[in-house]
């Protein structure tokens, strides 16, 4: 666990005769460890008492397994203390505040939650894909700096400390009276959210912070070829177009001031949940999809674009159906749209659950959840019927609940829809390992071609990759 102690040769120039003094000199040149500051310790040779053998004693370092442990206890410890303020806070408010100031402390934090729980899962998905061979790296077209399933834990771990410490201390000023400073906490929060993504400088992975900005540069506007990632992170969107919306409503009420006050809690507050700018932000990420589908279509001219940019069209009648509840009498809702938005969410559900096992997956099982090494989550996953069967199945009923998180109508439980967004998240996490399996058998399966630099541009290049892939994502 800790450095030990290294003995010099028998026939080293330092051994000394017995009688003589005892001599420190620098053995870590010589035994090439690198050493520096060493000293001797006497040591009895061959039962003689005299004779001495100098030792060179390593650097005490804790041992790797040492130091997790000490972190783990670090975490929950700093878990423990977060929890207890955060309860005590709560419980210190009065109780015909309580609920309304949770609901808003709840709507300013749970997009970040969402967001770190998706970085945790995106971690453990580049952890199979490293195990099981699939060159994600090759997929994605990133270099060698890019980001590893260790990393991308690493920076989830830092926003699991300072989202909910973040949380913490705005509970607790607020419900000790100090309200300036609990409005200040979530402002600076996102602010240094922001500041962390554009910061023009090379640290903390600038390369990566890059890489994500361009891609989401090419999704809101897609004037070049579509590639697969393009597609990738644009799909990722939509499973939080959610954290999108709950976003939009918390920065509007940063800069109304409406942070720590009721004022947004009017139904004609332009910060309120009644508010238009929330099924125009829900619908967002479906839109860039649907004009991806199209610019691939022109494109490369595949029926199949058509086919999924319509699917993603379904998605636009359940959003603003749902919507005109807060803009209709109620008989009108009732007995006409209400029955709409029925249709369409049944539509929308199993037009895109089809796509997601017709279109977008392989069950081959060929490489997925198969490791270089023997593992036991290899044993329990690679080639089981039952995973066939949960991944089908858990996919059908969270595309059917999906909706739920559309529906600006049944926002009335934030909790609820809170754990129904985390749940997309979560299948959207699934979907991954097969959307990517899938497209890494696609390269593999396409001749080897010799490309010289005379010949097409890269946006040529690209679109007869994306016309051999087929990416209907």
């Amino acid at each position: 666990m800790f450095g030990g102690q290294v003995a010099a040769p028998i026939n080293s120039p330092h051994l000394r005769r017995s009688g003589s003094r005892a001599v420190v000199s620098d053995l870590g040149a010589e035994l090439g460890n690198g050493v520096e500051n060493s000293y001797v310790h006497p040591l009895e040779l061959n039962g003689s008492k005299n004779a001495s053998i100098p030792l060179v004693t390593a650097a005490i370092v804790p041992s790797p397994t040492l130091l997790w442990r000490f972190k783990v206890l670090l975490f929950l410890l700093w878990g423990f203390i977060c929890g207890k303020t955060g309860w005590q806070s709560v419980m210190r408010m009065s109780a015909d505040l309580r609920d309304l100031f949770l609901y808003e402390a709840f709507l300013y934090y749970n997009p970040l939650l969402l967001v770190t729980t998706m970085v945790w899962l995106w971690g453990i998905n580049l952890w199979v894909f490293s195990g099981s061979n699939i060159n994600y790296a090759k997929i994605f077209d990133l270099d060698q700096n890019h980001l590893t399933h260790r990393e991308i834990w690493k920076c989830a771990t830092w926003m699991t400390i300072v989202v909910p410490t973040s949380m913490t201390a705005y509970l607790y000023l607020y419900s000790n009276g100090e309200v300036s400073l609990a409005a200040s906490q979530p402002v600076l929060l996102y602010f240094a959210v922001v500041m962390l993504l554009i910061f023009p400088f090379d640290i903390f992975y600038f390369s990566s912070r890059y890489y994500l900005l361009r891609a989401l540069w090419r999704i809101v506007l897609p004037f070049q070829a579509i590639t697969f990632p393009d597609f990738f992170l644009a799909d990722i969107l939509t499973s939080m177009a959610k954290v999108f919306s709950d976003i939009e409503r918390s920065v509007c009420r940063m800069v109304h001031r409406q942070v720590a006050t009721i004022a947004w809690f009017e139904a004609d507050s332009v910060c309120g949940s009644h508010s238009v700018a929330i099924p125009l932000v829900l619908v967002l990420p479906y839109l860039f999809r649907f004009f991806q589908c199209l610019r691939q279509y022109r494109d490369i001219g595949e029926r199949s674009a058509l086919l999924n940019a319509l699917k993603y069209s379904t998605a636009v009648p359940v959003i603003f159906l749902s919507a005109l509840k807060y803009h209709v009498l109620p008989e009108s809702w009732t007995n006409f749209y209400r029955p709409l938005w029925l249709l369409s969410s049944v539509l929308n559900s199993l037009y895109s659950f089809y796509w997601d096992v017709a279109r977008d997956w392989d069950f081959s099982f060929a490489r997925m959840f198969k490791f270089n090494k023997s593992h036991l989550y290899s044993h329990l996953l690679h080639g089981r019927t039952w995973v066939y069967f949960w991944v089908i199945g858990s996919n059908l009923i969270l595309r059917c609940t999906w909706t739920y998180k559309l529906s600006a109508h049944l926002r009335n439980n934030y909790l609820t829809v809170f754990t129904i967004a985390a749940l997309e998240i979560f299948r959207r996490f699934q979907w991954i390992f097969f959307r990517v399996e899938n497209e890494w058998n696609k390269i593999n399966s396409r001749p080897n071609m010799q490309v010289s630099m005379n010949d097409p541009s890269d946006d040529e290049v690209k679109l007869l990759s994306s016309s051999a892939g087929g990416y209907n994502v």
